[in-house]
């Protein structure tokens, strides 16, 4: 079956944003798009509560007679979606679909047949990084594919590096692919996607790995230079093992091998300010309960100010 990459659209600025980046990287994979706009109904009840306002009230009494939306609003927020991305990708087969249900469900059951499931976070949080709703954690933990977060004003020339009078420019090369890496416990469907990524874009992959001394070294001992240069030049060795093969099978793709002292979480989001993509891992777990993702992948999610994607692995 052809996979597609697939959106989840609802007409606002943030899911607007996350069509077109996943209609340029329909392009740079030579897939079709998927435009999912999920209806979630709302009970008559909740619709007539007087403390929602006339126009709510009116909105979801409209949208709820014979269990679904009327047709102009139901395929409008696609339909205009489709025309825009077909007008300015030109190439790229878009293919609708409208859905009602629970966003959380349907997305992740969208995703089950797609390359890539694209969504928007609601822009920027206090401290720079995303803002990102239950629903859509939700999706990135259960998803079983790739799962990207795309912010609401992201827009092609971001992901690019400046012209040389450092005016932003969606014409010069990519920046770097950023993957955040546990030489730990690496895992190849994650370190893949990075790299095959990378290529794609034709640019660099920054692999950052972040370390920290043993606890037994950490507490109750005196500051020891050379002690701490053995450990940092051994965290080293191992992330450039575990890379070695990857750079004789991607041999197009330069690498630079980032391992630093500290919160890895820390070192990816700093990294993601000159970055076109992050790519963090989240490991598969089958128990219904809990959020799914590991502390290092939900910081950045909430933080990083490129487009991150979620890859699951075993």
């Amino acid at each position: 079956m052809l996979r597609t990459i697939t959106v989840g659209l609802d007409g606002s600025l943030e899911s607007r944003a996350a069509a077109e980046w996943a209609a340029r990287e329909a392009e740079l994979r030579d897939l079709p798009l998927k435009l999912v706009h999920v209806w979630e109904p709302v009970p008559e009840p909740m619709a007539q509560a007087p403390l929602l306002g006339a126009e709510t009230q009116q909105h979801w009494t409209e949208r709820s007679e014979m269990g679904v939306p009327p047709a102009e609003g139901w395929g409008r927020i696609p339909r205009e979606a489709a025309e825009g991305i077909s007008l300015r990708h030109p190439g790229v087969e878009v293919i609708r679909e409208q859905i009602a249900g629970h966003p959380r469900d349907v997305l992740a059951e969208a995703a089950k047949s797609a390359e890539l499931l694209v969504l928007g976070s609601r822009g920027f949080s206090g401290i720079g990084g995303f803002v990102i709703g239950s629903a859509g954690l939700a999706v990135v933990a259960h998803a079983d594919r790739p799962v990207v977060l795309v912010r609401a004003l992201e827009v092609a020339a971001d992901e690019h590096e400046p012209d040389p009078a450092g005016i932003p420019s969606a014409a010069t090369p990519f920046r770097p692919v950023v993957l955040a890496l546990d030489v730990e416990h690496p895992d190849e469907t994650l370190i893949e996607f990075a790299f095959d990524t990378a290529k794609r874009r034709a640019t660099s992959l920054r692999a950052v790995h972040g370390w920290n001394p043993p606890p037994y070294y950490a507490y109750g001992t005196p500051a020891n230079p050379a002690l701490h240069e053995a450990l940092a030049l051994g965290d080293a060795e191992a992330l450039a093992e575990v890379l070695r093969p990857w750079r004789h099978k991607y041999p197009v793709v330069e690498v630079v091998e980032e391992s630093r002292y500290g919160s890895a979480a820390v070192h990816v989001v700093d990294a993601s300010r000159e970055a076109s993509l992050v790519v963090v891992g989240r490991r598969i777990r089958r128990s219904p309960f809990g959020a799914h993702i590991g502390h290092v992948t939900h910081a950045v999610l909430h933080h990083s100010t490129a487009p991150v994607a979620v890859v699951p692995h075993g």
